[in-house]
């Protein structure tokens, strides 16, 4: 007997999808990275994390919070000869892959070399950072550092914060205190077991008078015993919802005493003698908050990106029921909604990806800008301007972009069906991980409004003749607000699109600030009262942003055939984003009702379009399988044989059962409920038979005929 031929393998189905992709994968993949030295430098990277001891991952989703700390602690030892080996540009890059790879330690290394060192960098003066540098900061010789800004009862409101720093001239020291509870610092990463100093963020106190919020640096630890110094309480903060490697902990200070030349005075000086100085220029602080916002639009393109490859590959070697008479299931990246439910994600990774790297362009440019600034520079409000528009632009982007990657992450993890349910699908670890994102270096609804803020005093900039930055520049453009599209929906047309609708509801926020102002409000009210509207500015300024970033990229490319293909997926996500946000393009007449069917239609027709290389699109992302750490995401395709191997290998069952005897055995065994005898109790058999002998009785019965009124 004859047996019909099996099913294609996941690997084999997988083979056929790279068959012959319309473009060359590897030059892909170097446009994605910006170059081939890049790309190279990310290969050398993977194959060091993997071959790597303290990076093992496979049984990451099976160990507890403590051995993962411990873990995370291990990574320190494999990392920190990079630090001084390595060029800024090349660890920089080092840990952009180190954070998809593993987001805890990514986020505890981080808060050392990222924050703590951060603070010195940008707030120490020349002398301070050398005596911070012979203490040993870069190479961690003697000061491992965290960063407590966050209190129990403020977070977002830096300027609220209520730790003091009351200075004492006698001594010449800063007295560190935690005035009540609500003051605690609480959310800081490393000190519950690993941070031997701190950046303390505290209210600056001479003579009874506030200064408002400055840095102090402060020791938490002995560095021999490792016991805490005097007056210092520290504590742990528990289980989270993800990224366990961190050891984030609470801080309370009880009159703690600091030498004065430990608070940072590069911007505000106390003297020996109590005289404040504060920096001329209050705005160049907004530089110091640039660095870690432009590193999170790249960690959001590079989690969607992870994600991704993991639902992508699972959706084209999966296959589930069988349409059109085909005895072979189908694939169900095949299925025209399954495409619709990725494909517009993909467009949206690459898309935020190729506008991180001109964001880190700007914030490059920007830093170098105020490291040469003068308070008498000729250049002084011209590059105030850029430093207020890239503050601006790099909050709304983190905002959006890590709203978006999570939602990617959580439609990846749906998408997967029951398997994505599972911790070693990778995708419920991914999102517990990444959610921390839209909360901290600035919660994303106050940036976003932040955002607002900027949009609203650029439009009024615009109408009282200012020259505004690149980014703004089309708010002083009127003809945007009444611009119509051609129908054509190309990337020029979208581009008029995003100009017209961001300028409208830009120009709707300023008009509800003017009339707030004009019944008395100040500022600060009148802004409030117009939250949602400088809310919708936001979102539809920075989607627009990204669109054009994306366009403005692909005008960086030569022609090819990678070129090409990238030009689709660009119109994919245009056209996808104005079908996401087609209220306000109808609202401000943009497009007409009769462009809704033809928005809808060329999404379908992109999705159906990029799925044909789908798989050797997400393949140019190039993450390894040990970076992916999914079976769902094998390059290779052997899913069903990874996936149960990892399952076995971490689960096994244990020769004794560990609560049989004490739970399990008592239950089965136990002696039934009694029943007393209820008197007249029927047999159910001869119910059940009377009661279908009345029915058959019934059904005999001829129905009579109804006399005729």
């Amino acid at each position: 007997m004859a047996f019909p031929r099996p099913k294609p393998t996941t690997m084999e189905t997988l083979a056929v999808e790279r068959a012959d992709p319309p473009f060359n994968v590897r030059k892909m993949a170097v446009a994605l990275h910006g170059s081939e030295e890049a790309l190279q430098l990310k290969e050398k990277f993977m194959a060091e994390i993997a071959r790597n001891p303290a990076f093992k991952n496979n049984d990451i989703h099976d160990i507890s919070k403590d051995e993962i700390r411990e873990r995370t602690m291990e990574k320190f030892g494999a990392m920190v000869e990079f630090v001084t080996s390595e060029s800024i540009e090349v660890f920089t890059q080092r840990m952009a892959l180190v954070g998809i790879a593993d987001p805890a330690f990514w986020t505890r290394f981080g808060v050392h070399y990222g924050l703590f060192l951060g603070a010195l960098r940008s707030g120490a003066t020349s002398n301070q950072m050398s005596y911070w540098v012979e203490k040993g900061v870069l190479g961690l010789n003697g000061v491992i550092g965290c960063f407590a800004m966050t209190e129990l009862g403020h977070g977002s409101n830096v300027a609220g914060l209520e730790t003091t720093a009351t200075f004492d001239s006698e001594s010449d020291t800063f007295i560190i205190n935690t005035p009540h509870l609500r003051a605690t610092k609480w959310w800081i990463g490393g000190a519950a077991s690993s941070a031997t100093h701190a950046a303390v963020f505290a209210r600056l106190i001479v003579d009874g008078k506030d200064h408002g919020v400055q840095t102090f640096i402060t020791q938490l630890r002995d560095t021999k015993t490792f016991h805490t110094m005097p007056g210092i309480t520290i504590g742990d903060i528990g289980k989270k919802m993800g990224r366990d490697g961190i050891d984030n902990g609470y801080i309370q200070f009880t009159f703690v005493r600091v030498p004065r030349a430990h608070m940072l005075m590069k911007n505000t000086q106390v003297s020996r003698d109590g005289t404040v100085t504060k920096p001329p220029l209050a705005q160049l602080a907004y530089g110091a908050l640039l660095g870690g916002r432009t590193s999170m639009v790249a960690d959001s393109s590079n989690s969607a990106k992870k994600a991704l490859t993991i639902a992508v590959r699972y959706a084209a070697m999966r296959r589930q029921f069988s349409s059109g008479g085909n005895k072979l299931e189908t694939q169900i990246l095949d299925y025209p909604i399954h495409q619709r439910r990725l494909m517009p994600l993909v467009a949206q990774a690459v898309a935020i990806g190729f506008t991180a790297t001109k964001l880190q362009e700007m914030y490059e440019d920007m830093t170098q800008s105020l490291d040469r600034l003068k308070p008498t520079d000729p250049n002084l409000m011209e590059t105030l301007a850029k430093l207020k528009e890239t503050h601006a632009t790099s909050a709304g982007l983190k905002a959006f972009c890590t709203w978006s990657t999570l939602d990617t992450i959580e439609k990846c993890r749906q998408s997967c069906g029951g398997h994505g349910y599972s911790s070693y699908s990778n995708l419920p670890a991914q999102y517990n991980d990444f959610a921390v994102q839209c909360t901290w270096e600035g919660d994303n609804t106050i940036l976003a409004l932040q955002a607002g803020r900027a949009l609203v005093s650029s439009y009024i900039g615009a109408t009282q003749g200012a020259k505004l930055p690149s980014g703004v520049a089309y708010l002083c453009n009127e003809a945007n607000l009444t611009a119509k599209s051609d129908g054509s929906l190309s990337l020029d047309d979208m581009e008029r699109g995003w100009d017209c609708v961001a300028a409208n509801a830009a120009k709707k926020a300023a008009y509800e600030y003017a009339g707030f102002r004009k019944q008395g409000k100040n500022k600060d009210e009148a802004y409030e009262l117009c939250s949602q509207s400088r809310f919708i500015a936001a979102k539809l300024h920075t989607t627009g942003y990204i669109f054009k970033m994306f366009k403005a990229a692909l005008g960086d490319l030569p022609d090819s055939s990678e070129k090409a293909t990238l030009t689709t997926v660009a119109k994919l996500y245009g056209v996808w984003q104005v079908e996401q946000n087609e209220g306000v393009f109808l609202k401000y007449g943009f497009l007409q009702p009769e462009h809704t069917d033809e928005v809808q239609r060329q999404v379908d027709a992109f999705c159906a379009e990029v799925r044909k290389y789908a798989v050797p699109l997400i393949d140019s992302f190039a993450l390894s399988d040990h970076i992916i750490n999914s079976p769902l995401g094998k390059w290779d395709g052997s899913v069903y044989e990874s996936y149960f191997e990892q399952v076995r290998a971490q689960n096994p069952l244990p020769k004794e059962h560990p609560y049989f005897a004490r739970l399990i055995k008592p239950l089965l065994e136990r002696e039934p409920f009694a029943h007393e005898d209820v008197e007249g109790e029927m047999d159910l058999d001869n119910e059940l038979q009377e009661m279908q002998a009345r029915m058959a009785k019934r059904k005999s019965k001829k129905p009579t005929a109804q006399k005729q009124e």
